[in-house]
């Protein structure tokens, strides 16, 4: 999973792929303002088939908590 949501995230938020860790904040380390993730939610609920409401959003800070959060959801990495 994580490979797939590196290519996501680096189309994203113009980031290099290769700087991209489970414990990469999206904030922090990448510079994201609440535009860039409010796309790249969008994107990971095209790839994933899943819906991710608003008020869960804030939990979501970093790359890990996304994939924690998609395997809970039922998504196979």
């Amino acid at each position: 999973m994580l490979e797939k949501m590196r290519e996501i995230i680096a189309e994203q938020l113009n980031c290099e792929e290769g700087t991209i860790t489970p414990e990469t904040s999206f904030k922090d380390d990448l510079g994201a303002d609440s535009l860039d993730l409010f796309e790249l939610v969008m994107a990971l609920e095209d790839e994933y088939s899943v819906e991710i409401p608003a008020e869960e959003l804030q939990e979501l800070t970093t790359v890990g908590a996304v994939m924690e959060y998609l395997k809970n959801k039922g998504v196979e990495a």
